[in-house]
């Protein structure tokens, strides 16, 4: 598919979609645009569609039920209302609305299906589809309704419904109004849906893989995050940038940990911290004592860069799926209507459950070298949790909490979902892929790891403060320099204890908006 960066338009010409198009119309509102030859397309594979309704044989979705119900032969004359009671029966969703990203990632993808023209829906149907999308209209889709089988139907039927101009929606300023009150104040008709035009709009994984995409966008930012993290805490606990050497990291060439290593070593370069324990005596001794850094230090890079590895892993599943048409019955190049199984959401759901193993991971690494600094047997000559006055102040003492609580829930989230299967549809749908649900608790899982390297950042700053003093004449390295007066610029130095929680708030934020990232690249180049 073909995607155009100028004036943030997506054009949706057939071909695949790729993960930053996703991103940008799902997240940043970009506008999306169907090209001529899409709409061609679904008009040939419509008039496929169309000379089988007469045919005396019976084509599944076109002149059958669905599901259990696939052998019951539909009249022409019910087959409007068959289509529309798909959708409505189909819209079962239960609990809160999921965020307006991921509604606009599964509209977004549910239509670029539409415009690879393997569904057999007409172009009307995918233009009104990019109408509410250029609209702002978002669908109430609700949290509990899909098993990942046939695709995410409960959550795609919402969105169909709001199509039809029936049920909740969510305007461009966030108010929650009437489908029908939404798109005659855009314009745009509602949908009179026609054989296979139902089925067409809810046979998909778009929901998980929506998701998924989101995701990606996020760990590619807080697994770099989490080498700044690491770096900070290596400098501030007087760690040792000798095992993130390029010749030793090299003798294990798997490619996440080289980037992570690479990151640890420029984001340390110079750093008069590290150097100010780098000393020997006379007789050429090193003075420093210590033979190895612990695990949460030292490793940093085997378990960061092996989670970087699972996210590229999961980039290259998405990437497939994104070229996929998933559809059921879908109208093949050479005409034929068949049914099958690529509806099945396993291999979505199997990589969203690898990386929320993979977060959980990260953030408790994170979470030990948080609580490295609060302890006085293992801090390196700081004061008791950081504290201003131990005893009478508590310091840092309970954000430490917070994060060990986060990764706790983050354990948890990384129990995989895709190994359950509930059967549905009369045994018909005897063996789903819960990737809904594997989406849904990676995004919780996403946000825990964001918060827990927040916490990690904010030590450490405090640590290198406490370090970095007039006395010792140190000075952090460039990189972890830049990004400790970031946060002094959203939150305040050492001191008496104060109301933490927004604290922890406002370097989430940085970490969620990408500033950390971006001030460590502009001080030592360009992060991995």
């Amino acid at each position: 598919m073909t995607v155009t960066t100028t004036r943030a338009v997506v054009e949706l010409s057939g071909d695949p979609l790729t993960v930053d198009a996703v991103v940008a119309v799902a997240r940043h509102g970009a506008q999306v645009h169907l090209t001529d030859r899409a709409l061609a397309g679904m008009a040939a594979s419509r008039a496929v569609v169309e000379d089988l309704a007469d045919d005396a044989r019976p084509h599944y979705g076109v002149s059958t039920g669905f599901g259990a119900l696939a052998r019951r032969h539909i009249p022409t004359d019910k087959r409007a209302q068959l289509q529309l009671g798909l959708v409505r029966s189909h819209a079962a969703g239960s609990g809160p609305e999921v965020e307006r990203e991921v509604v606009r990632a599964l509209q977004l993808l549910r239509l670029a299906t539409l415009a690879t023209g393997r569904t057999g829906a007409r172009p009307v149907v995918a233009e009104t589809y990019a109408a509410m999308l250029n609209a702002g209209i978002t669908p109430v889709v609700h949290e509990y309704g899909s098993l990942g089988c046939s695709g995410d139907l409960a959550p795609l039927a919402h969105v169909a419904l709001a199509a039809l101009g029936e049920g909740p929606v969510r305007g461009a300023d966030g108010e929650r109004v009437d489908a029908a009150e939404a798109l005659a104040a855009a314009g745009i008709a509602p949908l009179e849906l026609r054989e296979k035009e139902g089925l067409a709009l809810i046979n998909g994984t778009d929901g998980m893989l929506g998701m998924l995409c989101l995701a990606l966008d996020d760990l590619h930012r807080l697994l770099t995050t989490a080498d700044v993290a690491a770096a900070s805490s290596v400098e501030a606990l007087l760690g040792s940038d000798a095992p993130f050497a390029e010749d030793l990291v090299g003798m294990r060439p798997h490619p996440g940990q080289a980037a992570s290593a690479a990151n640890l070593r420029a984001l340390l370069a110079a750093s008069p911290v590290v150097a100010s324990h780098r000393t020997f005596d006379a007789e050429g001794r090193p003075e420093c004592t210590r033979v190895q850094d612990a695990y949460s230090l030292r490793c940093a890079p085997q378990v960061h860069g092996a989670a970087r590895d699972t996210v590229e892993h999961a980039a290259s599943v998405a990437g497939r799926e994104l070229a996929s048409a998933i559809d059921n019955p879908v109208v093949t190049v050479d005409g034929r209507v068949e049914s099958n199984g690529n509806f099945h959401g396993a291999p979505v759901a199997y990589v969203l459950d690898f990386l929320a193993i993979a977060v959980a991971d990260v953030a408790s690494m994170s979470e030990r070298r948080t609580d490295r600094f609060l302890d006085v047997a293992r801090n390196e000559g700081l004061p008791a949790f950081l504290a201003d006055d131990p005893g009478v102040d508590s310091g840092l003492m309970i954000a430490q909490y917070t994060a060990a609580g986060i990764v706790s829930e983050l354990k948890r989230l990384a129990a995989p979902a895709s190994v359950d299967s509930i059967p549905s549809s009369a045994m018909q749908e005897d063996h789903v892929s819960m990737g809904w649900a594997g989406a849904r608790k990676l995004r919780r899982a996403v946000d825990g790891l964001g918060r827990v390297l927040a916490v990690e950042l904010m030590t450490t700053a405090r640590a290198l403060d406490l370090r970095c003093t007039p006395e010792t004449g140190l000075a952090p390295a460039a990189g972890t320099g830049a990004v400790h007066a970031l946060l002094r610029t959203a939150v305040p130095g050492p001191g008496p204890d104060r109301f933490l929680a927004p604290e922890i708030e406002a370097v989430t934020r940085l970490v969620a908006d990408g500033e950390v990232t971006a001030v460590a690249s502009a001080a030592v180049g360009p992060l991995c």
